[in-house]
């Protein structure tokens, strides 16, 4: 009796043809060959290329723009979008750099210790008059300034003054060498404007829109270990909120 061969499809052909352009498309960013602001190509090119319906290449495009990937400018085309920063959870500003592969960068401003921040005191649970750490950085990601960072700690984290906070994460930093684990954060979250100096370090006009959060974090203990002070652009980051209605 004569054995049929049954031909095996190429795994190719079992992804599906648009994730096929965006995998495309995502490992040109990848590799550095497509940087913000260049052109992706347009639908009838995409299509043509990956021999695909116009409409399998504009459904690709589609979902790379919601994802925050390219944008579309009327007229104009499809663009490399600026990079975006998703606030989904609990991550330093290396980790969220890493997560989209892009390398963080930080300027630091100032490290000092203060002790007339009374409000501050009084969140991480100090008496009104205590001495804090402050640290004040300027973050950078693919050429331009994202935001400006400034963390407060008890006077016991003295020692941060001599980390090299213009490298590392400061979660990393707090557990390698304080042996410090964060747990979780409460935050608060509202928008703002620029003022002149935050403007100027920000490469934003004045009263430009800005995202503010306000962020206790909390050790493994229960203890507030740090408050953080941030004011991010609103046109690179995103809050992504997800809400449950019971019983519907």
């Amino acid at each position: 009796m004569p054995v049929r061969v049954l031909r095996q499809e190429p795994q190719r052909d079992r992804i599906p043809a648009y994730q096929r352009i965006q995998a495309a498309i995502l490992k040109r960013i990848d590799n550095g060959y497509l940087k913000p602001g260049d052109a992706v190509g347009s639908e009838r090119e995409l299509a043509r290329i990956h021999k695909v319906s116009l409409m399998t290449a504009r459904h690709a495009l589609a979902s790379l723009e919601k994802e925050g990937v390219v944008e579309r400018r009327r007229g104009a085309g499809t663009f490399v979008a600026p990079p975006r920063i998703h606030f989904n959870r609990l991550m330093s500003y290396t980790e969220q750099m890493a997560s989209r592969g892009l390398a963080a960068r930080s300027r630091l401003i100032c490290i000092s210790m203060v002790d007339n921040e009374p409000e501050i005191a009084a969140r991480l649970a100090l008496p009104l008059n205590s001495r804090m750490v402050k640290v004040e950085r300027l973050r950078h990601a693919a050429g331009e300034p994202f935001a400006l960072e400034a963390c407060y700690l008890p006077a016991e984290f003295a020692g941060l003054t001599k980390a090299p906070l213009e490298q590392g994460s400061l979660f990393s930093i707090l557990s390698r060498d304080f042996g410090l684990e964060v747990a979780h954060a409460d935050e608060e979250v509202d928008a703002t404007a620029a003022d002149p100096r935050t403007g100027e370090l920000l490469a934003l006009q004045r009263e430009a829109p800005l995202l503010r959060i306000r962020q206790v974090v909390y050790a493994t203990n229960g203890k507030p270990t740090s408050y953080m002070l941030g004011l991010y652009r609103s046109d690179r980051h995103t809050l992504f909120i997800r809400r449950f209605r019971n019983g519907i």
